[in-house]
């Protein structure tokens, strides 16, 4: 989501995220920030824009609503909260350190540092808990369920290991901890219910789905086993079908989770059928790794960046009652794609957005 300092003078953005249903684009400049509209593909509305505050690398939109949050490289520990339509500032705070990431819902606003993670009431910003406890997370890793019924926050539990605390927002209790990969967390993620959490290493190449709140794990994809890649951007759409994943690499990859069922499977009718059955009797027999390979599942469909190595954000959205893959980018561009949800494949290119054109 928001990104922490740019890496490289070349990049064009300095941040960029999408708010919580996908339906508005944030972008922070040196100049300042603007708020994108994604209602339409061929034409991207500017919602606002402002140069009020500069060097901006963590904007944050609630919903399609008013409220935007913004913090500044000039002041990297306040953070700024605003109703841009009306011009006001609604307040500020400040931090012992760094703001890292700022994550929101429409009751609980989250600020990570490094070292502690605030969790203020959004309705009148009062803190309701500060947790001190936690591991240093220097990238500022955290997810917020956007749905406030349950505001469920995840964390990294560890330096070393992926390890995921489950944080109850509402009660202010901790709920479980996952031991979700054997290497440092690098992407964490809520569905819009708050029911699934998906989580990534610094490796790159696995991906687990987890249910929420006992943490059971539900998915394995496997993004590929060529190269160790950095996963910038981690996203399910909102009726939780899909899982999209964008990397350092050329290719956003779209995972999709088929339906569970715990009823026992019908009796093959083919001899096709038959060996499939054979096969997944023999999974319940071999060692966990074996097994664990046998259930992982490769993309269900891919988009093609014509870059890599630039930060990026992809999300999973209908637009024009059609499904689409965004992708944001620190170049300053925008990348619509067409996903087809029946047969997956390559998703295709259809309209390009300069993002800094015009203004900041």
């Amino acid at each position: 989501r928001p990104d922490g300092p740019p890496g490289g003078a070349e990049a064009a953005l300095s941040c960029f995220s999408f708010n919580q249903d996908c339906t508005s684009l944030a972008i922070g400049t040196k100049a300042g920030y603007k708020l994108f509209s994604l209602s339409s593909v061929e034409q991207l509305d500017q919602v606002h824009g402002s140069n009020e505050i500069p060097d901006v690398y963590i904007v944050e939109r609630l919903f399609s609503s008013s409220l935007v949050v913004v913090v500044s490289r000039t002041k990297p520990r306040q953070m700024n909260v605003y109703h841009f339509k009306k011009g006001t500032e609604i307040c500020n705070y400040s931090y012992s350190s760094n703001i890292l990431s700022i994550r929101l819902n429409r009751q609980r606003l989250l600020v990570c540092l490094e070292e502690a993670i605030y969790i203020h009431n959004i309705k009148d910003m009062k803190l309701l808990k500060t947790i001190l406890d936690i591991p240093a997370n220097p990238t500022g890793l955290c997810a917020l369920s956007i749905n406030h019924s349950n505001s469920y926050v995840a964390y990294p539990g560890s330096l070393t290991t992926g390890e995921i605390v489950l944080y109850d927002g509402h009660s202010l209790k901790t709920v479980c901890t996952i031991a979700a990969h054997e290497g440092t967390l690098a992407a964490i993620t809520f569905n819009a219910s708050g029911s699934k959490l998906a989580s990534a290493s610094e490796k790159g190449t696995v991906i687990r789905v987890f249910s929420v709140p006992d943490g059971q794990k539900l998915y394995e994809f496997r993004r590929g086993m060529k190269r160790y890649v950095t996963i910038s951007s981690l996203v399910f759409s909102m009726d939780s079908q899909f899982l999209c994943a964008s990397s350092n690499t050329e290719t956003v990859h779209i995972f999709k989770l088929e339906h569970l069922t715990n009823s026992r499977p019908e009796e093959p009718s083919t001899w096709t059928g038959y060996m499939g059955k054979m096969f997944m009797a023999a999974s319940n027999y071999l060692p966990t790794q074996v097994s664990d390979m046998m259930n992982q599942d490769r993309a269900f469909a891919t988009g093609r960046l014509n870059f890599s190595g630039q930060r990026n954000i992809c999300s999973l959205s209908t637009i024009q009652k059609l499904p689409r893959l965004l992708v944001a980018s620190s170049n300053g561009h925008l990348y619509i794609y067409n996903l087809d949800p029946q047969d997956g494949g390559e998703c295709v290119l259809i309209k390009t957005h300069s993002l800094i054109s015009s203004g900041t």
